[in-house]
């Protein structure tokens, strides 16, 4: 057994994380593990859940001594924080809105455990308080909002319940989408609404219903075609360029629902056909690594004056998909 004070540094991250900084030998898949039989205390009570530490808080790590006696393994996580490295899109006075890459999980998860965005973000910015407003795949790219401290994040998430915070998406999918009912915004702009249910298994595995099953939830998505490509001499389907806007937010409802459709996203292994990615290519001749999903757009509503956010009222955060696929080796231009 080894124990350790919470450090002002290590205060409001997860015990796991607190952890692995106190005792770099450790990896967390045996942090996880002790989590599960209860190895872990702090002050003095075992805990089986990834719980936040304060400081001045004392944690005791059960583990056989051998664990803690061997050398720390030589990870290499800087390079791969630096290979991985998001970017400060935008910054606001409450609000950090990030440009994440494809292949950085935001938060901590039962295959994740260090490394994650909001890691890097809390260690690299300075804002140990710092917590994700919303959540995006870790195969998805683009924006996502990060509030600087737990006010900033209770004003944020009040914009989210009160339908203040839209959010697009941009998303390269098989064939070219032509269901739903249009729908026309303000400035003209057409879409079409798509409806449907939403099964979400106890293993986290998600289905789409025409039909409401029990305990389906209701989806809505809203999308509209910006371009489509016919790239046929080369031997490839035809493909098309999307504006998704989310109605509901549920799991993994773009690619679910497009896919349920028979459109789905290119790349995508969950809900995709195999036999159709594997004909894509990234530019460089690689395979396609992520699904070709981008959060692109992010626009806010008229805030409160009371909220901390004011300062972004009526104002839209924008930025171009970075999509690995390879559009000249299709022939296309864009």
């Amino acid at each position: 057994m080894r124990k350790f004070t919470v450090t002002s540094d290590m205060s409001g991250k997860h015990v796991v994380k607190a952890c692995i900084e106190a005792f770099p030998m450790l990896k967390p898949a045996e942090l996880f593990h002790a989590l599960k039989r209860k190895d872990i205390r702090v002050d003095g009570k075992k805990t089986s859940q990834d719980i936040a530490v304060k400081e001045g808080q004392e944690v005791e790590v059960w583990l056989p001594d051998e664990l803690f006696e061997r050398k720390a393994a030589k990870a290499g996580g800087e390079k791969k924080d630096k290979k991985q490295s998001y970017k400060i899109a935008f910054e606001t006075k409450g609000l950090l809105i990030i440009n994440k890459p494809q292949g950085l999980a935001v938060h901590t998860g039962k295959t994740v455990a260090d490394g994650t965005l909001i890691d890097l973000i809390r260690r690299e910015t300075g804002y140990a308080q710092a917590e994700l407003c919303h959540r995006i795949d870790m195969n998805t790219g683009g924006l996502v909002m990060v509030a600087k401290n737990k006010k900033a994040l209770e004003d944020a998430v009040a914009l989210f319940k009160d339908n203040l915070i839209t959010k697009r998406y941009r998303a390269i999918v098989l064939g070219t989408p032509d269901e739903g009912e249009p729908v026309v915004y303000d400035d003209g702009t057409v879409m079409y609404e798509i409806k449907a249910f939403l099964e979400k298994t106890k293993s986290g595995e998600v289905y789409i219903h025409d039909d409401k099953q029990p305990h389906d939830l209701p989806i809505a998505t809203r999308y509209r075609v910006i371009k489509t490509y016919k790239p046929a001499e080369y031997g490839m389907p035809e493909i098309s360029e999307i504006e998704c806007e989310l109605v509901t937010g549920r799991t993994h409802q773009i690619r679910a629902q497009f896919a349920h459709l028979g459109y789905p996203v290119i790349g995508d292994g969950n809900y995709g056909r195999n036999k159709i990615n594997v004909g894509f290519k990234a530019v460089g001749g690689a395979k396609l690594r992520h699904q070709q999903l981008y959060s692109t757009e992010i626009l806010v509503g008229k805030v409160p004056s009371g909220n901390v956010h004011a300062d972004i009222s009526g104002k839209t955060f924008k930025i171009a998909p970075e999509y690995e696929l390879d559009f000249k080796e299709l022939g296309i231009k864009r």
